[in-house]
């Protein structure tokens, strides 16, 4: 009998000692080394499913800002994740391959449950940057980080900006109206570098009754970009109002400060609000991004 007890006793610590190799194993490889790649839909959706007006949320130093912008876009010219200055913010870099795509990217993102929700940014590694979308209300402007992803994904060289906390947290997080945010700082240095941003928000279909998408260039002029835009998605039978040639009953996103840093830049900017009934249908979301490709598409 003690013989059988001491036979069971080894096995047992033998089988926990695998569990727990095989355990640290996974976790040592993380998300970003599997083989199989991550799904990064659900990713983010979890991380802005956790996003309230009552976290913590505090803007980002002078230094804070400078440390975080020469930090991306080092990262963005080096290729790989090891942003030392990133890290020193309290951000977690990672490279990966997406599931849906089969491309690779880079993600950053800021640590969760802190004052320095400062953002969450992913780089597509499969084509040169070309293009940035970004996602200012995450879990405010509803669905919207679904939208930017699909752009990011249906566009090789795509660069997506997501703000890292709710816009009513603290006093200070709606990052298209602060340019004291990390958000503002990284976007600035994209348009430095002549890329074109298309950022995406909500309405309720109350604001503008009879309305599906209210498009703007915000305090940015009307180019080439806009109209093609306009164009492809009227073509998808969306009823549009264009900030540009009537008013759009406050829609208009002239106040926004990213559209004012592109009309100083003289950079392409594309303010879009959806409905919440487009928003809330998976099929308008995804003829609503199809369009906005499509119209990047006929520009190249």
């Amino acid at each position: 009998m003690r013989s059988r007890s001491r036979v069971v006793a080894v096995v047992s610590v033998a089988v926990t000692l695998a569990i727990v190799l095989v355990v640290i194993f996974k976790l040592g490889r993380g998300p970003q080394e599997s083989s199989r790649g991550l799904d990064l839909a659900p990713h983010i959706s979890s991380f802005v499913a956790g996003l309230d007006a009552e976290r913590p949320y505090r803007s980002p130093n002078v230094a804070e800002r400078r440390a975080g912008a020469d930090g991306f876009t080092a990262l963005l010219d080096r290729g790989e994740a090891t942003g030392s200055r990133l890290d020193e913010l309290g951000f977690s870099v990672h490279d990966g391959v997406d599931s849906a795509t089969g491309r690779g990217y880079t993600l950053v993102m800021n640590e969760p449950e802190s004052e320095r929700a400062w953002g969450v940014y992913l780089i597509d590694r499969s084509a040169p940057p070309s293009i940035v979308v970004e996602i200012p209300h995450p879990n405010s402007d509803l669905r919207t980080e679904q939208m930017g992803l699909s752009y990011f994904r249906m566009v090789p060289g795509a660069v997506l900006l997501m703000a890292g906390a709710h816009r009513r947290a603290g006093t200070q997080a709606d990052v298209a109206h602060r340019e004291n945010s990390m958000f503002h700082a990284i976007a600035t240095e994209l348009a430095e570098r002549g890329y074109g941003q298309i950022q995406l928000h909500g309405f309720h279909d109350s604001s503008q009754p009879g309305k599906d998408i209210v498009l703007s260039t915000g305090a940015a002029e009307v180019d080439d970009m806009a109209l093609g835009v306009a164009d492809r998605l009227t073509a998808a039978g969306f009823a549009l109002c264009h900030a540009w040639t009537e008013s759009c009953r406050g829609l208009e996103g002239d106040t926004n400060v990213q559209g004012k840093m592109a009309a100083a830049k003289r950079t392409a900017f594309v303010h879009i609000e959806v409905s919440s009934t487009i928003r809330a249908d998976e099929r308008g979301r995804e003829a609503v991004v199809s369009a906005l490709v499509a119209a990047r598409a006929a520009r190249y």
